[in-house]
């Protein structure tokens, strides 16, 4: 690990004392290769350390500047050896867009040339509109809603954000969790600190614990170096675990141990690492039912029911259908470079009488659909999708069979304490009149689910609102694996 001498009676670590700036830092050899993240600048990017050295630093931020105007390339600044700040936009490892500022200055030896380059880059998605911490009319932030439940919701929010205290987001799929526990990091005082999402039921246990935790090296097969963990990396910000529903037994153990004293324990390491990270968790589960059948600990949701907010579904908050709309109707125009100026009445009706199953995500992705084919004024009933088209306007639509059928699994598994619905003996159908045994209507309703995906499993596993790796464990039991 490289060291400082000669500051200080005894060399200081580089790596340590970079990684405590609150932005993110890198170092570029004379062909703007990385030989240096900090920690920062891995939690903004996605990209660790160890993947991102030797490759050039326009693969990792993925800003146009990169492409267009690198200041690395101007003469001019070459012979300034000033540091140059440019406003733009890079794209994360999640391909999501976020607002920087970049400033890069060169790296001089001690004559005076040029061996390489520093590169910060600073977040300003907290100063971009100053949402975040002042009221809207119509919402907090990304967060959209005018009926009595968002706004009640909207006016805890900066109250919450004020606390250290740990949140249980609950709520369907699509409500919006996500965007809740990034407001509330952003209306904290750990806005200047990153923020970490972890779905919970994206890896296996042996990978999650070390994603989660980190690893030293050697500590595995494989672990040729050392991985600090998402912990860590959202040291002084927020972790937000989504999907904690899914979280196996043994890691809720060290979840517990970390919320008791703020130390986590590395795999491979028996020293603990103090870490200052506050916790948001999020799921679509009922996890005190999980607490009744011996799924989840109920010590762990003592500590993580702190303050709960329950997002209503899309269908129970009375005049927000018809606000989203129009907000994602003009967002979408302005990308698609489009003149579209509202709704059609035939296209209104279907879309003000649909239940939205999937709540909030699923009306953004019918909008995005209908701009997309809309080559009119207006949106048009011939440009929903088919599923809608189907409909007879004014007529609600009932929830898709799968999601009625997920329902059931969730409650079933509540009842019964198992995991894939009924266990044998109980001869139970949830949908009278449709035959068949338990596992038959799950297969047919994973195999929907996969149809409707076009075999992405991910995306399966959204539909049916479990995190992929019960996706596989149910696929696994039902032999659709092969």
């Amino acid at each position: 690990m490289p060291e400082i001498r000669g500051l200080f009676p005894r060399p200081v670590s580089f790596q340590g004392l970079l990684d405590e700036i609150p932005m993110g830092a890198m170092i570029l050899d004379r062909d703007r290769r990385i030989l240096f993240l900090n920690r920062a600048m891995e939690a903004l990017t996605g990209f660790e350390g160890q993947d991102a050295c030797g490759i050039r630093c326009a693969n990792i931020l993925r800003n146009a500047i990169c492409m267009e105007g690198c200041p690395l390339e101007n003469e001019a600044f070459q012979r300034a050896g000033a540091p140059a700040c440019l406003d733009g936009n890079i794209v994360n490892r999640e391909r999501k867009k976020i607002p920087v500022r970049i400033t890069v200055v060169p790296v001089v030896d001690l004559a005076g040339g040029c061996c390489g380059y520093l590169e910060t880059v600073e977040d300003l998605r907290l100063s971009a509109d100053g949402s975040w911490k002042t009221d809207h009319a119509y919402g907090f932030g990304h967060l959209i809603g005018n009926s009595p439940q968002m706004i009640k919701i909207f006016q805890t929010l900066p109250m919450v954000g004020q606390t250290e205290s740990s949140v249980l987001i609950t709520g369907e799929t699509g409500t919006g969790k996500d965007l809740i526990a990034e407001a509330i990091h952003l209306a904290s005082d750990r806005c200047k600190g990153t923020f970490i999402k972890v779905n919970c039921g994206a890896l296996p246990e042996t990978l999650l614990e070390s994603e989660l935790f980190g690893h030293q090296k050697g500590a595995f097969t494989g672990a040729a170096e050392n991985k600090p963990g998402r912990f860590k990396l959202a040291h002084n910000g927020t972790l937000f675990l989504t999907e904690i529903g899914d979280l196996p037994l043994g890691l809720q153990t060290k979840l517990l141990t970390f919320l008791d004293d703020k130390t986590i324990f590395p795999l491979g390491s028996t020293q603990g690492v103090k870490v200052n990270v506050r916790i948001i968790a999020a799921t679509l589960r009922n996890l005190e039912a999980m607490v009744r059948s011996g799924q989840f600990r109920s010590d762990l949701l003592f500590r993580l029911n702190v303050i709960r907010i329950h997002l209503p579904p899309l269908r129970d908050r009375e005049g927000d259908v018809r606000l989203l709309l129009d907000q994602y109707l003009r967002t979408f125009s302005e990308q698609a470079k489009k003149k579209i100026t509202g709704f059609a009445s035939n296209a209104l009706d279907v879309l003000l009488a649909y239940a939205y199953p999937g709540n909030v995500r699923e009306l953004k992705n019918i909008v995005e659909y209908a701009v997309t084919f809309c080559m009119a004024d207006t949106i048009e009933r011939e440009h929903l999708p088919d599923y809608l088209r189907r409909k007879e306007p004014g007529a609600r639509a009932d929830e898709p069979h799968a999601a009625r059928l997920v329902s059931a699994v969730d409650a079933l598994e509540s009842e019964y304490g198992c995991e894939g619905g009924v266990p044998d003996g109980h001869g139970c159908n949830p949908f009278p009149g449709t035959a068949g045994t338990w596992k038959e209507l799950e297969k047919k309703m994973i195999l929907d689910a996969l149809r409707q995906a076009k075999g992405r499993r991910s995306r399966a596993a959204e539909a049916l609102g479990w995190g992929r790796s019960t996706l596989w464990r149910k696929m696994k039991a039902l032999g659709l694996d092969s």
